[in-house]
């Protein structure tokens, strides 16, 4: 049977990519509509009149909230049919996520890590008895979850846990002894996806119930943002776990943690979307009110400025998301959903798209952080006072450059897994970076001036791949195997990597539009993508720099410089004007306008 055909993960970096080939939010259905719209109204209607009451932590608040979400079907997206769940495609599990985030950090990061590393480990990695005995609970909010994985002295490093297994004489229970910290749910989780080391070395992950005799939990962080929702030490004192609750294998935690972390981060990223969409809209109606001089501030270039370039930045946040969900969703489809291991089935498909979603994760993360501080600067005094939603909106943002990997972890994994897959052959990174390197003798941009059909920024982004591709090159044949000390440098080529990805997604997303509904639907996008990918360039060209001068020697790096200067010669467009036109159309819609 002949395989189907996928764009692979990672291979946006070595060869181009049409608008054919990936999903943007102009393809949504109408069940997607319906889905993004119960949402809204969920948030709009149950959450936001309680938003204060949430972030006091009132007794009972957030667990009824997601049992009313459950209600609707809003926790068991990720969950089999035959289990009690809607079996969601991951479009739908993403719009989900990214208008239900709108109801604030707290009720975000309560449903996001319930919804995510709370179910989906037993999910994809249970067995049919535990994905019976737990998942319709689970998809209810009978039972909530949480995923307790971080401890006092492993944080990145998660596999040097120090909680231990140990099996009973008799064979019926792993002992379980350990301290894990800053665990989201908690103090209102019934069920922790929680890991520890049997006989000391093997790390393995367990499904440990709250109810479970020698649980027990710190008290609450007093943290900076997300302050409604739940986050304590677990501790686990001589906890019996029946073997039943072994989840996977034993040593093979690490499967079990990262697949799902993978996931986490791309769901990550359309929080993320929906905090910066909704951070937008209250900064656009503040300064449309906020009179200064005259008239309001929202007629004042530099306000104008902001708007625009918090618009552009969410535009590429979405454009982004939707691209990976699509990708995932034709990956999975193929999947057998009857046979026995469905879940680790869909797990390799999910995995096969890490890259994107360490892209994705880091990106929307930094530009969640960007757009919540410009709110914070439109709403000037007022941002920083605590009964003003830009002052909750900025601290809440902060943890998301944090958890599921922290973006430093994250900028080294996809350099790391860029790297492997060379290595396996499953992505011809090496033989791309050499092609590159053959034709630079005669190569030199086609197009320098700016169109109505993104040709220079299609020339931009081919550039920008060639760029990374040669920078890649000159690292691997300087440091070998070695290059993963050289984090620096393997965070600059990382970031190249983001950038070509964040501005292709953009601009494929802008042709796809185009083709379909014309110009003047298309305009505003056209506009978008014009001002990011002109400033993407400029950061590309400057990650270059910064790596070149620290692979190369004095002789070959005058040769490396003069060959990138060729590569980034381009006719800049006035940024001024299109952030002006972009930020006049979010005026009049009084929003994000897509």
């Amino acid at each position: 049977m002949e395989q189907p055909k996928y764009i692979k993960g990672g291979e946006f970096l070595i060869r181009s990519i049409s608008p054919q080939e990936i999903f943007t939010p102009e393809d949504f259905t109408e069940e997607h509509r319906l889905i993004a719209k119960a949402a809204t109204e969920f948030v709009t209607g149950e959450v936001l009149p309680v938003a204060e009451d949430i972030e006091e932590k009132k007794e009972g608040l957030v667990p009824g909230l997601l049992r009313k979400a459950g209600e609707l079907g809003f926790l068991s997206g990720d969950i089999a049919e035959e289990y009690g769940g809607q079996d969601l495609d991951k479009v739908s599990v993403i719009l989900l996520m990214e208008n239900l985030s709108r109801g604030g950090g707290s009720f975000m990061a309560a449903y996001s890590v319930h919804t995510g590393v709370g179910i989906l480990p037993i999910a994809l990695f249970g067995n049919q008895d535990q994905k019976i005995r737990y998942l319709p609970k689970l998809g209810t909010g009978e039972f909530i979850g949480a995923y307790a994985l971080t401890e006092p002295d492993a944080g990145s490093d998660a596999l040097n846990a120090k909680t231990t297994a140990t099996l009973s004489p008799d064979g019926r229970y792993y002992i379980l002894n350990g301290q894990k910290q800053f665990i989201t749910n908690a103090g209102i989780a019934d069920t922790f996806v929680t890991y520890a080391k049997v006989n000391r070395e093997k790390f393995t992950a367990f499904i440990v119930e709250k109810a479970f005799e020698g649980v027990s939990l710190d008290e609450e962080e007093n943290k900076m943002g997300m302050r409604g929702s739940s986050t304590r030490g677990v501790i686990f004192t001589n906890v019996k776990v029946p073997v039943e609750n072994l989840l996977g294998e034993i040593g093979r935690g690490h499967t079990v943690a990262l697949n799902v972390l993978n996931i986490a981060r791309f769901t990550l990223g359309a929080g993320c979307l929906g905090g910066s969409k909704k951070a937008l809209q209250e900064a656009v109606t503040y300064a449309k009110q906020r009179i200064q001089f005259g008239r309001p501030i929202a007629e004042f270039g530099l306000i104008k400025q902001k708007i625009g370039e918090m618009a552009i930045r969410t535009f590429i946040m979405e454009s982004m998301i939707y691209r990976t969900a699509g990708l995932t969703d034709l990956i999975l489809r193929h999947i057998d959903h009857h046979a026995e291991d469905v879940g680790i089935q869909m797990a390799r498909g999910v995995e096969e798209y890490n890259i994107e979603d360490s892209i994705n994760k880091i990106f929307c993360s930094e530009m969640a952080g960007y757009v919540a501080d410009e709110a914070v600067q439109i709403y000037g005094g007022y941002g920083y006072v605590h009964e003003y939603p830009a002052e909750r909106g900025y601290r809440d943002s902060r943890i998301s450059r944090i958890v599921e990997g922290t973006n430093e972890i994250n900028r080294l994994l996809i350099m790391d897994m860029l790297i492997k897959r060379a290595m396996k052959n499953r992505l011809p990174v090496f033989d791309a970076a050499q092609e590159v390197t053959n034709e630079l003798p005669t190569l030199q941009p086609k197009v320098q001036t700016d169109d109505e059909k993104l040709s220079m920024q299609k020339e931009m982004v081919g550039m920008s791949k060639r760029i990374a591709l040669m920078v890649t090159g000159a690292a691997v044949q300087k440091y070998g195997v070695k290059l993963a000390e050289e984090q620096e440098i393997v965070g600059l080529i990382s970031d190249m990597a983001i950038e070509v990805f964040a501005m292709e997604s953009g601009l494929l997303r802008a042709l796809k539009t185009m083709e379909r509904f014309g110009d003047e639907k298309s305009q505003i996008q056209k506009t978008m993508v014009k001002v990011f990918v002109n400033d993407s360039f400029g950061r590309i060209t400057s990650f270059a720099k910064q790596a070149f001068s620290a692979i190369a020697d004095p002789d070959a790096l005058r040769t490396q410089l003069s060959v990138l200067e060729k590569l980034a010669r381009y006719t800049p467009v006035n940024t001024v004007m299109l952030r002006r036109e972009i930020a006049d159309a979010v005026i009049k819609a009084g929003e994000y306008p897509f």
